[in-house]
């Protein structure tokens, strides 16, 4: 075999992300390590978070007390061909290790690993500890560490404005263009159904042609790059391994994916694909290597394991929102409240330092593209300034938990519904074309219901009212613009900023009632196709059009009531409507106030808002994000087990024969159990089958 090294030292490549695996056991002091041997395992089975063990085919199972077995509670190991020893016992495993006795029953669990979150106290492990860790070792080590994570937070935010840039160049294009089509073809307010087929036609062409291509790179190349991508990073911090999850290649085709996507015209942001981005980067960083070019750069081998890359991670997370909502604050918090499995206060700080030098990276590169002198360009979702400050009186407070208690309902019913088609999709739409295909047909729906809004409705407002940059005169008269047409001719952050912005009277009732359904429905179909988009802008866009929709309504039974600012009801739509599909309180508050710039007095109408709408949503359903972790099967560990498998035991819910390890185990039987067996814990037994310990999958395990 030569001479082999375990990798068990903290310089040790000892990760679980394509790495061979590590001879190491979680066993008492009189464990030997194993003989060293050669194996190369691409997915490797550890210990998830919170002290969760999790088989190939079932769930998680918390098991943080310590396995004890007396000498009735091993049996005997089952001979099999070979010499004596451990040679003469056969691995029989034909039985799943894990089964739960519930309806989701891992029949319908694709196969995951968990991630190796507990650091393995071997003896092994102690010795190299105590070479490795004097005081200049650890502070070598905290310093790369601060500059990571600094690292993680500028090429996150470079990232985000390479997005936001192609996006913004090519958004303008196509709308200019569309612009410029109309004015062409439909010249007069008396133009002829046959006028806006050519416009039409366009318009398909420039959703069609996008979409494809993004939805064909998703299904074809990179599968795990649908949708936002905060499931997945958030099953991953809770200990799940999902395979290529944090990839270069990965980022590559969310990059392009979200920027054709959005581009295309589908009801989507960018805003969550960045969290995912975040999280590769800072993977990719911290590790010093790439399994997609097959390079070890050979740096900062000493974060190569599980519970070291999941800070980074966490933290590469909070810089993605941060670039997107230029909030720093909102960004740490919504990895604490929504992805965090694990938390701590130098995690706490380094994490805000990285949040906030995205910020200001992101600051710095869009001021300077946007030719400002001064850095006043916060983030991707921008919604700009609210030219008066917001105010409320609190007889207004009722309102806003009506509000609150509305877009927990909607929500609900939003989750519900899109549950339903991802699941339809899941069981009808099973081949990569038609994947591609449902894409393009939503967005050929979306353009044409645009359409038939814009040429059925006639609402049409004086010039200078409406802040679009391509107000269309379609149907109008001269010193007129298409009120309708402003909501769909604008990518979907710049109509939020027009609803939250747009001064009285600028949209009316029907206008705004027909756009609110059309665009729910519209979200609803786009979330769960395959591509890579958010589901933020359009949940906000929704809540912020039904919120003026409400404020126009009451003015209008109430005209005495100038407390309807349509803005200001607009903004506490969005953030109900935020909550009821979210159903995150304290970061989507924080987010909305930096993005917004509203005073620190407007907290409270928001965060009544959001818990209205939380505890409403909460009674029906679990937020999109859990559930989209539910539809995939991803076996996510709980805060808090189900009240059905409260005070089950190992023994309850184990197969037999169990699987043991010997103490002095040769390598060969190890190697082969390896190979047979698909769960990731195993004894470690005596002469006598006293339980010695526990040892993970993927340790028993080394390297050439």
């Amino acid at each position: 075999m030569g001479d082999l090294k375990a990798l068990i030292s903290i310089d040790g490549e000892s990760s679980t992300e394509d790495d061979p695996i590590v001879i190491q056991k979680e066993a008492g002091p009189t464990s030997k390590a194993v003989q060293d041997f050669g194996l190369h395992q691409s997915e490797t089975p550890s210990t998830s978070a919170r002290g969760a063990t999790l088989s190939r085919n079932n769930h998680l199972l918390d098991v943080d007390q310590p396995l004890i077995m007396g000498n009735d509670s091993v049996p005997p190991n089952i001979p099999i061909n070979g010499s004596a020893g451990s040679s003469n016992r056969n691995i029989d495993n034909s039985e799943p290790i894990f089964h739960l006795r519930s309806r989701t029953a891992a029949a319908s669990t694709p196969n995951y690993e968990s991630l190796d979150y507990e650091v393995c106290e071997n003896t092994l492990f102690q010795d190299e500890q105590r070479k490795r860790l004097t005081e200049r070792f650890s502070l070598r080590k905290d310093i790369i560490r601060w500059i990571i994570f600094i690292q993680i937070g500028i090429i996150t935010a470079l990232i985000a404005c390479t997005i936001d840039i192609i996006i913004e160049e090519l958004s303008k294009r196509k709308y200019t263009f569309l612009y410029n089509s109309v004015k062409e073809n439909v010249p007069l307010s008396d133009a002829s159904d046959r006028d806006l087929l050519i416009p039409y036609l366009y318009w398909l062409l420039f959703s069609i042609v996008p979409v494809a291509f993004g939805a064909a790179m998703v299904t074809y190349i990179e599968p795990i790059t649908a949708g936002s991508g905060i499931p997945q990073v958030k099953s991953y911090l809770n200990g799940v391994k999902i395979p290529r999850i944090v990839r270069i290649k990965t980022l590559a085709v969310k990059a392009i994916g979200v920027i054709t996507s959005v581009v295309g015209g589908l009801a989507g942001g960018k805003e969550g694909p960045m969290i995912h981005a975040g999280a590769v980067v800072a993977a990719g960083i911290s590790q010093g290597k790439s399994t997609t070019f097959v390079k070890d750069f050979r740096i900062f081998k000493a974060f190569r394991d599980d519970h070291e890359k999941r800070d980074f991670v966490l933290g590469g997370g909070a810089a993605g929102v941060s670039a997107a909502f230029g909030a720093p604050i909102g960004g740490m918090l919504f990895s604490l409240e929504e992805a965090a499995s694990f938390w701590n206060q130098n995690l706490i700080w380094r994490t805000l330092v990285a949040s906030i030098i995205s910020v200001f990276t992101l600051n710095i590169v869009l001021s300077a593209y946007h030719g400002l002198n001064d850095f006043t360009f916060t983030g991707l979702f921008n919604l700009g300034k609210f030219d008066t400050p917001l105010k409320f009186d609190y007889f207004e407070l009722p309102i806003f938990m009506i509000l609150g208690v509305t877009g927990g309902l909607l929500g609900a019913a939003w989750n519900s519904l899109n549950t339903k088609i991802n699941k339809f999709r899941k069981r009808f739409i099973p081949w990569k074309i038609g994947k591609v295909l449902e894409a393009i047909v939503v967005a050929m729906m979306g353009v044409t219901l645009a359409c038939l809004m814009i040429y059925f409705i006639n609402d049409c407002r004086p010039l200078g009212n409406d802040p679009t940059n391509n107000p269309v005169q379609l149907f109008c008269e001269d010193n007129e613009y298409n009120a309708v047409a402003a909501l769909w001719f604008q990518t979907p952050e710049a109509t939020v900023r027009s609803l939250f912005h747009d001064p009285p009277g600028s949209h009316k009732i029907l206008t705004l009632a027909l756009f609110t359904v059309v665009y729910y429905v519209l979200s609803c179909a786009t979330f769960g196709l395959n591509v890579s988009l958010g589901v933020f802008i359009p949940t906000a866009l929704v809540g912020a059009a039904w919120g003026r929709l409400l404020a126009m309504l009451t003015y209008y039974v109430f005209p005495q009531a100038e407390f309807l600012h349509p803005g200001k009801y607009a903004l506490i739509g969005a953030a109900a409507n935020l909550g009821g599909v979210l159903r995150m309180t304290i970061s989507l508050s924080v987010i909305l106030m930096e993005t917004t710039g509203v005073e620190t007095s407007f907290f409270f109408p928001l965060i009544i808002a959001l818990i209205s709408a939380k505890w409403v949503g909460d009674y029906f359903n679990e937020g999109i994000y859990d559930t989209q972790i539910q539809v995939n099967h991803v076996p996510m560990l709980t805060w808090e087990p189900l009240p059905q498998y409260k005070g089950l035991k190992a023994r309850d819910i184990l197969s037999k024969p169990v699987v043991c390890i010997k103490l002095h185990d040769s390598a060969n039987y190890i190697y082969q159990m390896l190979k047979k067996c698909d769960h990731n814990g195993f004894p470690v037994v005596d002469d006598d089958r006293r339980s010695e310990g526990r040892v993970c999958g993927h340790h028993p395990c080394a390297r050439n």
